[in-house]
């Protein structure tokens, strides 16, 4: 039995940003979650976690943003940016009705939860910030910026599996079976109708990570905008994206913020580990 219902937001600008809908089993009065994916991810990395926190009686929405997934490629290459796509998310929240919601955001979708937190004060009841702050390791961000737009083609799943565990195989130094990286490349990979299967994701996307003089802006006022509401950060332990000392940081300067580190795993968690899903199950419990 399917697990979601499928739509589609259409912003002003006429791009289609797909996403899937997860009911509560048990409808509730707290408000639901927002699933927010990283740079090259799409709504897939939350189809074992969106039925989870579903379980819990909130209803969920996983997003594919714009040049990913089942969403438009945008002809505008230079709106592949961080508040483009929370302006996107903005409108799904608006279409479905949610004044007031709790987001859990991976890597990219954590600066896209601060953004929308920065642009709507009143919109979030928590937030679970996967592996990112608002200080980003350069060591993490070249790793990125060697692969993102660069993404080769393969022959079969296999030959695909292979290749995102070359990405992402020091992330996840445990993980040395098939299964794992055959599932892990169905989910950020598809097939195209002459057989090949390719990253799910517009290569384009690079062109805006790539440009400026290097240079990242003072996200720490981002970060603050969360200050009112209830933060889990969630880091791995291997990550080169955030560091530990960013991530003590984030706690000294955040009233309600805890952190929960997952061993043997770097950028990011799945947040399907038992420290992720435990920490997570008990901060729902906790969130209005």
């Amino acid at each position: 039995m399917t697990q979601f219902s499928e739509h589609f937001h259409t912003a002003s600008d006429g791009v289609k940003t797909y996403y899937r809908l997860y009911k509560a089993r048990t409808p509730g009065s707290k408000a639901p979650v927002m699933c927010l994916h990283g740079l090259t991810r799409n709504s897939k990395d939350f189809e074992d976690v969106a039925p989870m926190i579903a379980a819990l009686g909130r209803d969920v929405m996983a997003v594919d943003v714009r040049g990913r997934g089942r969403s438009d490629r945008d002809p505008n290459p230079d709106n592949y940016q961080v508040p483009v796509y929370a302006e996107d998310v903005a409108g799904i929240l608006k279409d479905l009705g949610w004044r007031h919601v709790v987001s859990v955001g991976t890597s990219m979708g954590g600066l896209m939860t601060m953004t929308l937190a920065a642009m709507q004060p009143d919109l979030l009841r928590g937030a679970v910030i996967n592996d990112i702050g608002p200080e980003i390791d350069p060591e993490g961000l070249g790793r990125i910026q060697q692969y993102v737009g660069h993404a080769p083609t393969y022959a079969s799943w296999q030959e695909a599996a292979d290749g995102v565990r070359a990405v992402n195989g020091d992330a996840f130094p445990d993980e040395t079976g098939d299964a794992f990286w055959l599932a892990f490349a169905r989910r950020t990979c598809k097939e195209r109708e002459d057989g090949r299967i390719v990253h799910d994701y517009d290569m384009a996307i690079a062109q805006a990570f790539d440009s400026g003089d290097g240079g990242l802006p003072d996200l720490w006022p981002l970060f603050d905008a969360l200050k009112p509401v209830p933060v889990l950060l969630v880091r791995g332990a291997l990550s080169d994206l955030l560091t530990e000392d960013t991530a003590r940081k984030m706690e000294q300067r955040h009233p309600d913020l805890r952190l929960v580190t997952v061993e043997r795993i770097g950028h990011a968690p799945m947040l399907t580990e038992p420290a992720s899903a435990q920490a997570i199950t008990t901060f729902l419990k906790e969130c209005d």
